[in-house]
């Protein structure tokens, strides 16, 4: 994997959110094809975990704990980075969390956590490592998404607008940054088994059924299926592809 188009040997890459679940998966994807990992999370243990697992396979990674809704925490952790492993190339905001409430009955204090993690971050981490791109001569930005910036779903009132609103933020930095040739793009997960999901099918009665019936590979996915479209995102395969929001669903949204 790790050559030509594909190739991130002397890349450095940021996962939050990367220490598990579609954030693992991302990070083993890039640390297969040769490109170094920050992996940034509050947890630190499960962080260093994670580093060491991808070290196992061959790679270079760091745990950085940080909590990215806050400023200072953010500019910290971007400077850790550079200052470790020497410059910053790509960047995956993937750091997310969900509160499952119908807007009548979810609070402000949830709502306001939820954007927070979820949008806040990227917007934060985005602006964070733009000068260390922009000292290199570009850089990727994968922002992840959901299925629920393209359907409506009364448990995630404030999930589904944070989602929409990456989208958005993602076409602005890749209108912004392409002068830079900074390639902004966004990931929109269908339902993957993590233990995200693993708590809603006990909190959503029939998500299970209802979501291998809709979903035309017939499985959830696994947090393997990330690694390559990571790979692409992130590569010089993809330096003509920006402002994107790419399903990564099994076809799950194309079913009527």
């Amino acid at each position: 994997m790790a050559n030509g188009l594909f190739d991130l040997n002397g890349k450095v890459a940021i996962v939050t959110g990367g220490n598990g679940g579609i954030g693992l998966g991302m990070a083993q994807g890039l640390a297969d094809a040769g490109a170094a990992i920050a992996v940034v999370g509050r947890n630190e243990a499960k962080s260093k975990a994670a580093a060491t697992g991808l070290e196992q396979r061959g790679g270079k990674a760091i745990a950085v704990t940080a909590d990215v809704t806050d400023k200072a925490a953010v500019a910290a952790m971007a400077a850790r980075v550079s200052r470790e492993l020497g410059r910053i190339d790509i960047l995956i905001n993937n750091a997310g969390i969900n509160i499952r409430k119908p807007p009548h009955t979810l609070d402000v204090g949830e709502w306001d956590s939820v954007i927070a993690t979820n949008l806040t971050s990227a917007f934060l981490c985005s602006q964070a490592v733009y000068p260390a791109m922009t000292a290199t001569g570009g850089g990727k930005i994968i922002n992840i998404g959901s299925m629920m910036s393209i359907f409506g779903a009364s448990f995630a009132p404030a999930y589904a607008a944070s989602k929409g609103g990456i989208v958005q933020f993602t076409r602005s930095c890749a209108c912004a940054w392409a002068k830079d040739n900074i390639q902004a793009n966004a990931i929109l997960p269908g339902w993957i088994d993590t233990d995200l999901t693993r708590r809603a099918r006990v909190e959503i009665d029939g998500l299970h059924d209802r979501v291998l019936a809709r979903t035309p590979a017939a499985r959830w996915g696994a947090i393997g299926d990330f690694a390559g479209i990571a790979v692409f995102l992130a590569s010089p395969a993809s330096d003509f592809v920006t402002g994107t929001a790419i399903p990564v669903d099994g076809g799950y949204s194309i079913m009527g």
